[in-house]
């Protein structure tokens, strides 16, 4: 539909708010309260527009065909100064330390309205200073927007967040007729209200920090930040998240240190919150570098000269790398005939390959973007907010503003998910029957399916995943728009590659738009650019931020890595698009392009790689220096180029013989013998070793255990207890996850000190013994 906003004809699509089509085409009209994606709230009602004669809030006003918009008159300027002066109303004139002065929108907006005189006053009213962890709370400079908790709602998906009575004395009744309309019922909304934690006085949440980026005031602050610099003085480098697959924008904010120490530091991590949201470690966990470095070059040349004499055989690595890392890896395996280790990428590209058997394509073909368009969505195979926060926060912003339905599949409760939505069923099943659903899909949704699968009753998988039919009916009908987001329990599983088999031919034969979560940073990457081996050779290792006989790592290391906040070059995300990050550190010590250089590689800078990326794994010949990093004011990102998905030869020979034996009736919750099954995952703040190393996230490794697992087995919050796996064992404390629900318990491989890999066997479910330490002392 077309619309004039100020005399500019614009484009709408139906049911688009007047504002985000205004922020579209760069028509500047003020928002305190909205943001992109997410409910309208009407708490500045700054938004205020005339449309065809009427006054409406552009936020929660709908585009219509013909509709004649005016942003600004007389009286639409009278109303928002006035609703600028309430806000300031007894608001600490302390510009000159807040964190927030330089990008705070309330000095933006009372400057560009003109608030040079104040009408209107009331007594104020003291509002303590609150500490909640990671994030402080300053009532005094609340504005009550209601940004924190709506984005915590409609994006995050936690709701930790709620109004509180405020406590203060009421606006006067009687200037509800002197005083402008509008400024007169925010005002009072104002002063009825302020910010709490949903649970009472104890913030329990994720710390994901989207509330202190959305704040457009001074009043939720990074507690880590606070008073520690002036924002106009930080240099913003923009890069990528390092931690995650979601590879979001992300800006390391930097300077020195100070006056005598002109080294530069990280002093914190921000977002473009409107359009992409970042995870715990994402915000927090930046200085996982390390200062000490220096280069050793007695051990460098003596790891030159071992590859020489072809003494190393291997290079075991993981995926926190970038795609120009991976490249030279690829070169050194080709040039001294090396194995190239890394268990999790090996994995996921070899049920990648698999799936592109039968789904005729190259790639997945779905993305965030997808799930954003979305109305019914359905994710197995993954422990979702664990593995893969941001995909989450997309799920639960699609149901929400979608009004989407769908189905989560998993072993382990996850309390938060199944708040999402009443529409989102959570089916908790036994580890292994990840095929049947696969099949059910198939069944219920496919289009020209082959006659081999026809012999599997929908009825009976439905029945034996506990999925009630007539629901799923429900859920699914007239629905346009289908995702299925999948995750490395499929790609770790005994069954890995029927699993593969069966998602591709969801994605040929269905009209799901499909998900394959990278379980690292760079796993897509690493998969569509190195040739990986699933056992190493005999001979020497090195491990790049892994052991080894020689160890090349940013920690601990016989010769010093640069971080990836230290390094130029790309990631490809779980998008499927090759973004660029920067490096915010210097690094002195060394790069692997410094020992691709001494072994006759030959390039410069690393990002010398970059258009070289192989076409075959669908890259581009692109340059570094021509990539751009940013999102449009309607949320359009910039951000790099997207894979190509290539055409793949698709098989039709579906090999059903094993499908029978997918639901294994074993891994019960207790087994008879004295065993528990339990699951590798990390917490949610954390994915790695990398994510332990900073300041803000270190803690110590523990079996993180639901309320009713420490209630079965008598386990109390930090109990001391051992995990046994045959001869292998762990000491460990139990933690309680209050947001796991079912009898499960869940290790992490983020501590370097907890050998998870003695438990763990490739699959992410284990049977094991645990005892108290008391019992493992009596035995």
């Amino acid at each position: 539909m077309r619309l004039s906003i100020n005399g500019q004809i614009c484009e709408a699509s139906e049911g688009e708010y007047i504002l985000n089509v205004a922020r579209r085409e760069g028509i500047f009209i003020p928002a305190l309260c909205y943001l992109s994606g997410c409910s309208p709230t009407l708490a500045c009602r700054l938004c205020m527009v005339e449309a065809d004669g009427k006054r409406v809030y552009s936020c929660n006003a709908k585009a219509k065909e013909g509709m004649n918009v005016i942003t600004n008159t007389a009286e639409i300027d009278a109303e928002r100064e006035a609703i600028m002066q309430t806000y300031c109303v007894n608001h600490p004139l302390q510009c000159g330390v807040c964190d927030k002065s330089g990008e705070c929108e309330l000095q933006n907006f009372a400057a560009r309205m003109r608030v040079n005189s104040q009408k209107f006053a009331i007594k104020d009213s003291h509002k303590p200073h609150k500490k909640w962890g990671l994030i402080n709370y300053d009532p005094a400079l609340c504005i009550v927007c209601e940004r924190c908790i709506t984005v915590c709602k409609d994006k995050i998906g936690e709701s930790a967040l709620k109004t509180t009575p405020r406590g203060a004395d009421q606006v006067a009744k009687e200037l509800k007729e002197s005083m402008p309309k509008d400024a007169f019922a925010v005002w009072s909304k104002f002063q009825k209200s302020l910010i709490a934690p949903s649970a009472g006085d104890v913030l329990e949440c994720s710390f994901c920090g989207e509330c202190t980026s959305v704040c457009p005031v001074g009043a939720l602050v990074s507690s880590d930040f606070q008073y520690t610099s002036n924002v106009w003085e930080l240099e913003k480098i923009p890069a990528a998240n390092p931690h995650s697959s979601d590879c979001e924008l992300i800006y390391y904010e930097v300077k020195p240190k100070g006056i005598g120490d002109r080294t530069k530091r990280i002093y914190r991590v921000n977002n473009e919150f409107h359009f992409g949201e970042i995870n715990t470690a994402a915000r927090y966990g930046f200085d996982f570098h390390n200062e000490n470095a220096v280069k050793n070059e007695a051990k460098f040349e003596e790891i030159v000269h071992a590859f020489k004499q072809g003494e190393i055989k291997n290079i075991k690595f993981n995926s926190f790398i970038t795609n120009e890392e991976a490249l030279i890896l690829e070169r050194l395996r080709e040039k001294f005939s090396l194995n190239l280790i890394n268990e999790e990428a090996y994995a996921y590209a070899t049920f990648l390959e698999e799936f592109s058997k039968f789904s005729g394509t190259s790639l997945y073909n779905g993305s965030f973007e997808s799930i954003a368009k979305a109305d019914f969505i359905v994710v197995a195979g993954s422990f979702l907010r664990y593995d893969s926060p941001n995909t989450g926060y997309k799920v639960n912003n699609a149901l929400v503003m979608n009004k989407a339905g769908g189905l989560y599949f998993h072993p382990l409760g996850d309390e938060i998910v199944r708040s999402y939505s009443k529409n989102f069923d959570v089916i908790a099943h036994e580890p292994g029957a990840e095929g049947k659903i696969l099949l059910l899909l198939l069944q219920k949704f496919a289009k020209n399916l082959p006659a081999k699968l026809a012999e599997f009753s929908p009825s009976d998988l439905a029945s034996e995943l506990g999925v009630d039919e007539s629901r799923l009916e429900v859920l699914s009908d007239n629905k346009q728009n289908s995702v299925l987001i999948l995750g490395e329990d499929l790609y770790l599983s005994p069954h890995a590659k029927e699993l593969a088999a069966l998602a591709g031919a969801i994605q040929r034969y269905t009209d799901f738009k499909l998900i394959l979560i990278p379980p690292r940073t760079n796993s897509l990457g690493v998969a569509k650019i190195c040739t990986l081996s699933s056992e190493p050779k005999s001979g020497k290792t090195l491990g790049y931020n892994e052991e080894g006989d020689f160890k090349f790592s940013v920690f601990d290391g016989d010769i010093d890595a640069g971080a990836l906040n230290q390094q130029e070059g790309t990631f490809t995300s779980i998008n499927k698009a090759v973004v660029p990050t920067n490096a915010a550190l210097a690094h002195e010590g060394y790069f692997l392009n410094d020992l691709a250089n001494a072994l006759g590689l030959h390039a410069r800078y690393t990002i010398d790689y970059t258009h070289e990326l192989p076409k075959s794994g669908g890259f581009k010949a692109v340059k570094f220096d021509d990539f751009k990093n940013f999102y449009d004011n309607d949320g359009k990102a910039h951000r790099g180029y997207e894979l190509e998905n290539l055409s793949v030869l698709a098989q039709d020979d579906l090999d059903i013989s094993n499908f029978k034996t997918f639901s294994r009736k074993g891994a019960e919750i207790l087994k008879n013998d004295g065993e528990i099954c339990i699951y590798r995952a990390n917490p949610i703040r954390h994915f790695s070793k990398f994510t332990n190393r900073t300041k803000l996230l270190n803690e110590v490794g523990a079996l993180y255990a639901s309320a009713e697992f420490l209630a079965k087995f008598k386990l109390d919050q930090n109990d001391a207890a051992i995990i046994k796996k045959g001869e292998d064992e762990i000491a460990i404390l139990v933690k309680l996850d209050k947001d796991l629900s079912g009898e499960w318990a869940y290790l992490g491989d983020f501590d370097e000190k907890i050998r998870t890999d003695k438990i763990f066997k490739g699959a992410r479910f284990a049977n094991v013994q645990i005892l108290r330490s008391k019992e493992a002392s009596d035995e």
